[in-house]
């Protein structure tokens, strides 16, 4: 049964408490929800980015600039200002990959770091569909999927260790690597793959343009680096009044705003400083400041610490920052940010809200405006008594090491819910964030 919600969510709907309702569960007692839903909307699916993902349509003039993709001991490896990229082991298509599921046991205690290691060992070819399109509908078709958002592994990644060092062609490979996603994986190819943009807000007029040119191509849902933007001027809030162009186009379409986890450095002094602080230094020097995505393979006692703290602070100053008050249309997603941050932030943003000066109370703003899909390990039960059903997504991580083996497994977080309930997290939120 799922625990009651917390003084800190609005004003429960029926459609709210009916996962905590004794005689709507024992109604749905004889069916699960596995049986009563014979089809999902996964907002949570990624490809492999194949070799020229990054080249294909970039400007010959960037050519050495930026990441590149050059060969070293016969394969294709990553390159960033003049250096092999230290964790990502090159385009997807050429480098073996972890199993769907596998990590699953390294993230409870059960496996070693070696083991976890030596999960990368299956090669690409016998899985097209990782990078196929095609390939993908097919297993779609056979796990019982109807739709996915489709989000980058790599792109996520390699846009923030670019921006150290030179904005102006890190739009440009993010701008090219766009142009590859809609041409190898569309977005939205068949009404079902919804390839998902990375855009990049480093310079506010090209960011807009590129939101534009995304839409044009039936873009239904984008993602942005979920922190702050670097900009030549300096490091800025998205919701800063600079963006307001971007903000209102996107309000203007009703596209989905999304974050995904991936690397971020602009909390690189704020690593450093609890590093100090706290007598962990050592491992200043042995990992990426402020890079959640590598803290995530263990090895940095700072790195529990700063894993939600960007998010948490990212989704705080969109509502600190009155976004949603200059945009109350706006529509905006966590993916792969787990939830173990939300109940902090309403926190936080009921505290913001004690001072008056906002049109409605930031909590609610955050509620309104705001889905959140949790991890696969994570207490759906528990994330419902902050945020209604209305506003949470399922996400299988599928083909990820660290989300589920398939996407249907992700039932069994949602058990204790009714049925409708069930079917609003796994089908019908992401279906209307998509299709209206």
């Amino acid at each position: 049964m799922a625990r009651p919600r917390s003084s800190t969510a609005n004003a429960p709907t029926p459609s709210q408490v009916a996962c905590c309702d004794t005689a709507a569960n024992r109604e749905d007692s004889m069916t699960t929800g596995n049986e009563a839903i014979t089809t999902i909307f996964d907002a949570d699916n990624h490809y492999w980015e194949t070799s020229d993902a990054f080249t294909r349509h970039r400007d010959p003039k960037f050519a050495d600039r930026g990441v590149q993709v050059k060969e070293l001991d016969g394969l294709p490896r990553y390159v960033l200002d003049g250096e092999v990229f230290p964790w990502l082991p090159g385009p997807g298509d050429m480098h073996p990959r972890p199993l769907p599921g596998s990590f699953m046991d390294y993230f409870v205690g059960k496996l070693s770091r070696d083991d976890f290691e030596a999960s990368f060992n299956v090669p690409p070819s016998e899985h097209p569909e990782w990078y196929d399109r095609h390939e993908r509908l097919k297993a779609m078709d056979e796990q019982g999927v109807e739709a996915i958002w489709m989000f980058p592994s790599h792109g996520v990644v390699l846009e923030a260790p670019m921006l150290k060092n030179d904005i102006e062609a890190t739009i440009e490979i993010m701008r090219a690597f766009n142009r590859w996603i809609e041409e190898d994986w569309g977005f939205a190819y068949k009404n079902r793959i919804f390839g998902v943009p990375f855009l990049n807000l480093s310079d506010p007029d090209k960011a807009t343009d590129e939101l534009q040119w995304c839409l044009d191509h039936g873009a239904r849902v984008v993602a942005i680096r979920h922190g702050s933007a670097v900009t030549a001027s300096g490091l800025r809030s998205p919701a800063d009044p600079i963006f307001d162009r971007f903000w209102g186009l996107a309000q203007e379409s009703g596209i989905v705003v999304s974050s995904h986890d991936g690397s971020d450095h602009t909390y690189a002094d704020m690593y450093t400083l609890l590093s100090q602080v706290w007598g962990d230094e050592a491992n200043v020097a042995v990992n990426e400041p402020g890079d959640n995505m590598k803290m995530m393979a263990g090895g940095s006692v700072v790195g529990a610490l700063m894993k939600h703290r960007i998010v948490h602070d990212f989704a705080y100053f969109l509502v600190a920052h009155r976004l949603f008050e200059r945009f109350p249309l706006l529509k905006v997603a966590f993916i792969e940010n787990g939830s173990a941050w939300v109940s902090p932030l309403l926190h936080a943003l009921e505290t913001l809200g004690h001072g008056g000066g906002y049109l409605s109370k930031p909590k609610d703003m955050f509620i309104e405006h705001c889905w959140v899909a949790p991890f696969v390990e994570e207490s759906v039960d528990e994330l419902a008594q902050h945020l209604p059903v209305e506003r949470i997504l399922f996400g299988s991580d599928w083909p990820h090491g660290e989300g589920y083996s398939q996407p249907k497994d992700f039932f069994e977080n949602v058990t204790n819910f009714s049925i409708e309930d069930q079917r609003r997290i796994m089908y019908q939120n992401a279906r209307e964030l998509t299709r209206g």
